[in-house]
């Protein structure tokens, strides 16, 4: 059975113990530990009526507290180092942060080989379900602004107002959970990674969502707190456009690749009709979109280095900024002829080859699922957040080494998670 001391409960195989969550107290709950027996009874025994969402991490299920209070109950696949890894990355990292746009974890259970997060629970489902799921109505344009802002302070915090500051490194609309006033919040912190102002990157195995991806990560494994931001960049796109970030749509091309001139064209003559999602109608706010628009070519640069900060990209979004802020004198699309990293820098007709070779490779496996096609439904709390998944969209880790035996002359460097 798991600990009710908090601190004391360490996980297998793990030299540090876990720390108390704080933010279950903050909400209001009043214990941060629960044993296997009391997350049974709150879920109805785990009973499919109960469930929220599946995937190659486990189950979600909704739970009911004895005080009433909701809750989500994420079980963790037994066995599986990957689900260790991140029990404790979401334990570690989501106990240290609260912020109103980001997912609170109130507790955990540790029973046998048993793993299981507990969460507030958030109830109107995730971005990529409004967004993209079938029969859904149309997303109108204020609630995507409000989402677009929410989830970017969000991120802001996890960037600038944490020591050492967090990367998520999984932002994506299935990521963004909504509550019933559609006010974001950022879930799913099992990839997340500390990094220190001392080191400019962090190496590590690349792990993430295909399409969401920033270049020179996917290329080298190298993680700053802009690849990130490219990813948000990315789901920028999405509200703006009402696309998938891959689809059969762009053929060989992913949604960046095909907005990129569009979004160019667009700053220039402030005409956003050839972006803009027609479900829209032309009912949005120009100075808004306008607003959205450059913050998504900011974002989505080639070059990490002139990808402005989440705080930049707030205070824009709000109308608090000039955008000339954001461009630093370069036009979307053309940041690739300036240096990024110098030696580090990859070599971007090299990586659209490899991106297009795992894509058809991605596209292939059951690991993709529902390909670009995105048929099977989705829900609250990370779904299909692993790469042994067969559902859904997410490809959660990129294996390196078989990209390189599919690419000549592939120069991805070698790295450790």
């Amino acid at each position: 059975m798991s600990s009710s001391g908090g601190s004391g409960s360490n996980y297998s195989g793990s030299e540090n113990p876990l720390p108390p969550p704080s933010p279950g107290i903050a909400l209001g709950f009043s214990k941060s530990t629960f044993t296997y027996e009391e997350l049974a009874r709150a879920t109805d025994g785990f009973s499919d009526a109960n469930l929220l969402g599946q995937g190659g991490f486990g189950y979600v299920h909704r739970g009911v507290l004895p005080n009433g209070k909701e809750v989500a109950v994420k079980q963790l696949k037994a066995g599986s180092g990957q689900g260790e890894r991140e029990f404790q990355a979401e334990v570690e990292i989501i106990s240290r942060v609260h912020h109103k746009h980001l997912v609170s974890l109130v507790g955990y259970c540790i029973s046998g080989a048993t793993r299981m997060l507990v969460y507030e629970f958030v109830p109107n489902n995730t971005l990529e379900f409004h967004l993209h799921g079938k029969g859904r109505p149309t997303m109108d344009w204020p609630t995507r602004m409000r989402i677009a802002l929410g989830s970017a302070k969000g991120l802001a915090y996890l960037h600038e107002d944490c020591h050492p500051k967090i990367i998520h490194r999984d932002i994506k609309t299935a990521n963004i959970l909504l509550d019933f006033k559609f006010e974001a919040k950022v879930a799913d912190f099992g990839l997340a990674k500390f990094s220190s102002d001392v080191n400019t990157h962090v190496s590590t195995r690349v792990m993430g969502t295909f399409g969401y991806l920033a270049p020179e990560y996917a290329s080298s494994g190298k993680l700053t707190d802009k690849s990130d931001v490219f990813s948000f960049g990315v789901m920028l796109l999405e509200l703006i456009t009402g696309h998938r970030p891959v689809g059969s749509s762009y053929m060989d091309d992913s949604l960046v690749d095909w907005a990129r001139p569009l979004l160019s064209r667009a700053l220039d003559d402030g005409n956003y009709d050839s972006l803009v999602d027609p479900k829209l109608q032309k009912q949005y706010n120009h100075n808004e979109m306008a607003r959205m628009v450059a913050c998504a070519a900011a974002c989505v640069r080639h070059s990490a280095r002139r990808r402005p900060r989440m705080s930049q990209i707030v205070r824009a979004l709000e109308g608090d900024a000039q955008l000339s802020d954001l461009n630093e004198g370069i036009r979307p699309g053309q940041s690739n002829v300036y240096s990024s990293y110098g030696s580090s820098d990859y070599d971007t007709s090299q990586y659209n080859e490899d991106m297009k070779k795992f894509r058809r490779m991605a596209l292939g496996t059951q690991e993709y699922g529902a390909s670009s096609e995105y048929s099977e439904p989705t829900s609250e709390y990370g779904l299909y957040p692993s790469g042994s998944s067969n559902e859904g969209q997410t490809t959660r880790e990129m294996e390196l080494g078989r990209m390189k035996r599919n690419s000549q002359g592939y120069s991805g460097a070698s790295s450790t998670s």
